[in-house]
């Protein structure tokens, strides 16, 4: 029996149906149910459960209604960062191997290689690097596993979403038998709030960049695969090969919908998600070479986007 805590949310609803066309015995948990951020509500269960397995997909990011700055601090704070660490633990003293859903938005930027040598650009809203990835991809590398977070509270700038993230890596990757699945703006052909295609159809002004992403069906399917086949435990970036431009998905989208939206595209300079900004986002690439090295399979992004830009074509 596998036991999977957030179950109603974005990434616990794709674990779940997966695990049921798998015919993989599971319990889906949510916090309305059963209050597993309690240490010994969960500690208890799962002696007396003993799952061979347990994934968490608990995370918070979106803004409640009417909540102030500080409430949806304190509540990233404890689903991000204090809540996997005390999985964690719970799953060391129980013996229990699991797999976390964690972010590939601790990283911001990519390795770029230029006079025999690649050097790190943070900042992939700039228009020179995305004319230069337009022109030669080849020369931009991602971050892999071994390369230490540059988007966190320890590396500034950054914001508090990634900054929770961060922490509940550094505090969780030494303990016990876990996968850290890193996921990079999810995304498929469903209009829910999470799905990246989704977030920027609902922008009122677009600015290009530069992205790795994860199709959410094949995120999951990946992260499984890792369990399934055994793989060893650790950190896993977990995105569709390759990277896209935001342009380019704004061009897909307007021959998907049109003529119904028109996008408007703001100046580089005027981006809020920007590395100079109040309010900045992560960019970045992430290498998935140690994750295909295992026999996973992923599709190439855009490969993976052009199926998602069809799928939303037919249903609209």
């Amino acid at each position: 029996m596998i036991l999977l805590l957030g179950a109603s949310g974005y990434f616990g609803r794709a674990f779940a149906n997966e695990l049921r066309r798998r015919g993989h015995s599971f319990i889906p948990l949510t916090r309305r149910a059963f209050d597993y951020a309690r240490f010994d509500f969960l500690f208890d269960y799962l002696r007396t459960m003993k799952p061979v397995f347990l994934i968490n997909a608990a995370s918070y990011s979106a803004a409640a209604p009417g909540s102030t700055q500080r409430e949806e601090r304190e509540k990233m704070m404890a689903a991000n960062a204090i809540l996997p660490q005390m999985i964690g633990r719970i799953c060391l003293m129980t013996k229990t191997p699991w797999g976390h859903v964690s972010s590939g938005d601790i990283y911001s930027g990519a390795k770029v290689f230029e006079d025999g040598a690649l050097r790190v650009e943070p900042d992939l809203s700039r228009p020179d690097l995305v004319q230069l990835y337009q022109k030669e991809p080849a020369r931009f590398h991602g971050f892999t596993e071994l390369d230490e977070p540059n988007f966190s509270f320890r590396n500034s700038p950054s914001n508090f979403y990634s900054g929770t993230k961060a922490l509940a890596e550094e505090a969780i990757r030494e303990i016990g038998q876990s996968y850290i699945w890193r996921p990079r703006q999810p995304f498929n052909e469903r209009d829910e709030p999470c799905n990246f295609l989704h977030r920027l159809r609902e922008q009122a002004t677009l600015y290009d960049h530069i992205d790795s992403l994860s199709h959410l069906e094949d995120f999951v399917k990946a992260a499984l695969d890792l369990w399934e086949f055994r793989a060893p435990f650790g950190i896993y970036n977990v995105t569709n090969p390759g990277a896209v431009t935001a342009h380019e998905l704004i061009d897909g989208l307007q021959r998907v919908l049109k003529p119904a939206v028109r996008f408007k595209v703001g100046p580089p300079e005027e981006d809020p998600s920007r590395a100079s900004s109040a309010t900045p986002q992560s960019h970045c690439i992430l290498d998935v070479t140690k994750l295909l090295k295992t026999g996973v399979k992923m599709r190439p992004v855009g490969e993976a986007v052009r199926d998602s830009l069809e799928r939303l074509r037919l249903a609209a």
